[in-house]
C-alpha cells in the first residue's frame, strides 16, 4: 500500500472529471473504488469532499488516500502498423504545430474502427503520428468513411478537450465541397430537414441510413433531430451537375448527404442516398453521371476555420481534393482557385 499523498493538478490535466484524472495515474483503480473514496471523503480536493464526476482544474490540489501497489504492466502488443499505412497517414498531414494535427483524410479511410473495420482507421493509424510525442495523437471529430478532407487530432488531453468543446459549441466553421446531381434552387440556400435513424439490415445494425423528417414533424417524430445545413452553387454544367459549397450547421450523422438528397440533389457516387430510384431534379441519373465520372462518393470537407485553443490565434486550412474529384473537375471544366473560399461570407 502507498502512503497518503497529495497531487497537484497539472495544466494540462484541468477541466476533466475526478475520476478520469484518477484512473489515468493510478490504472489499478476501479471506478466503484473511487466512488467508495468520495463518499467515505478519503478523497478531497483542496480540502474538500467531492464526487467522482467532479470536474477538476489546473492549481487544484487532490489528496489521495493509500492505494494498493499497482500490478506489473503486462507485455501487451499493439497492433502493428504497416509501413505503407504508416507512411500513407504521415503524407496525409497537412498542417502541424505542438498541439494539434491537421490531416487530409483519404477517401476510403474510416475515421475510427466499426464493424469490420479491422485495424485500419485513422484512430488506429495516429500512433504513426507522435513525432516525438509519447502519447499518440487524438480525434477530436469524425469524417464518413468515403469523405475526404480536413481531420484535426489533438497532440494532448487538454487541447482534445478544447477543440471537442468548440466543435459542440460550433465555433468551428467547416465548408465541404460536393458534385451534385442536378442545380438547386434558389442558388443559395437554407435545409433545414430534421433527421431519424432508421436502423441497418446488418446483423450489427450495419447499413443505418438517416431518414429526413419536414420541419413541421420533427417535435412529433420519435428520435429525429433537428439539423440545417447551409448551401451555395458554385458552379454548374447545364442542369446535369453542380459544384456545391455545403456548410453544416449541425452535426448529424450523414447530414450533408441526406440534406442534399432530400432536396432532390444527391451527392455524385452516393449508392446509399442516391440511387437510381432516388427523387433527382436534375436529369434522373440518380448519383451516378456516368462516363468518365467516378463512382466514388463527391463530398470533400474543404475548408476549417476555428481559434487556437492555445494561441487563441485565428486558423484557416485548406484541403486539396482528392484524386477522384480533380479529374471530375477537370473532366467538368471547373477550376478550384475561380471560387471564393467562403461564398456565404462574401454573400453577407
Amino acid at each position: 500500500m502507498s502512503a497518503v499523498q497529495t497531487l497537484r493538478v497539472g495544466a494540462d490535466d484541468g477541466d476533466q472529471r475526478l475520476d478520469r484524472w484518477l484512473k489515468k495515474k493510478f490504472p489499478q483503480l476501479s471506478q466503484g473504488t473511487v466512488e467508495k473514496m468520495c463518499r467515505t471523503g478519503q478523497l478531497r480536493v483542496d480540502g474538500g469532499r467531492v464526487r467522482a464526476n467532479t470536474r477538476i482544474e489546473a492549481g487544484q490540489e487532490v489528496r489521495i488516500p493509500p492505494l494498493p501497489d499497482a500490478p506489473p504492466p503486462a507485455a501487451v502488443a499493439g497492433p502493428r502498423i504497416a509501413e505503407s499505412d504508416a507512411e500513407m497517414i504521415q503524407q496525409a498531414v497537412i498542417w502541424k504545430d505542438q498541439h494539434i494535427i491537421a490531416l487530409n483524410k483519404p477517401p476510403g479511410l474510416p475515421s475510427q474502427g466499426g464493424s469490420g473495420q479491422g485495424d485500419r482507421h485513422v484512430d488506429g493509424l495516429s500512433a504513426a503520428l507522435c513525432f516525438g510525442y509519447k502519447d499518440k495523437p487524438k480525434l477530436v471529430h469524425r469524417l464518413d468513411k468515403d469523405t475526404s478532407g480536413l481531420l484535426l487530432l489533438a497532440r494532448t488531453d487538454r487541447v482534445a478537450r478544447a477543440l471537442s468543446e468548440s466543435f459542440r459549441a460550433r465555433t468551428t466553421r467547416k465548408i465541404y465541397w460536393a458534385a451534385v446531381a442536378g442545380v438547386p434552387q434558389p442558388r443559395m440556400g437554407t435545409i433545414r430537414y430534421g433527421l431519424v435513424k432508421a436502423p441497418g439490415h446488418g446483423r450489427g445494425g450495419e447499413g443505418e441510413k438517416m431518414i429526413a423528417v419536414h420541419p413541421r414533424d420533427i417535435d412529433r417524430t420519435e428520435g429525429a433531430k433537428r439539423a440545417t445545413t447551409d448551401y451555395a452553387v458554385l458552379d454548374n454544367l447545364a442542369q446535369r451537375v453542380s459544384w456545391c459549397a455545403l456548410v453544416p450547421i449541425t452535426g448529424r450523422t450523414h447530414q450533408l448527404r441526406a440534406h442534399m438528397a432530400e432536396l432532390g440533389h444527391p451527392i455524385i457516387g452516393d449508392g446509399k442516398y442516391g440511387g437510381s430510384g432516388q427523387e433527382n431534379l436534375g436529369d434522373g441519373w440518380g448519383a451516378q453521371l456516368g462516363g468518365e465520372i467516378s463512382r466514388k462518393l463527391h463530398l470533400h470537407a474543404r475548408g476549417l476555420s476555428f481559434i487556437h485553443p492555445i494561441t487563441k490565434q485565428p486558423i484557416t486550412l485548406t484541403a486539396p481534393l482528392p484524386d477522384h474529384m480533380k479529374r471530375t473537375w477537370k473532366t467538368l471544366g471547373w477550376i478550384e482557385n475561380d471560387v471564393p473560399a467562403d461564398p456565404f461570407e462574401d454573400a453577407s
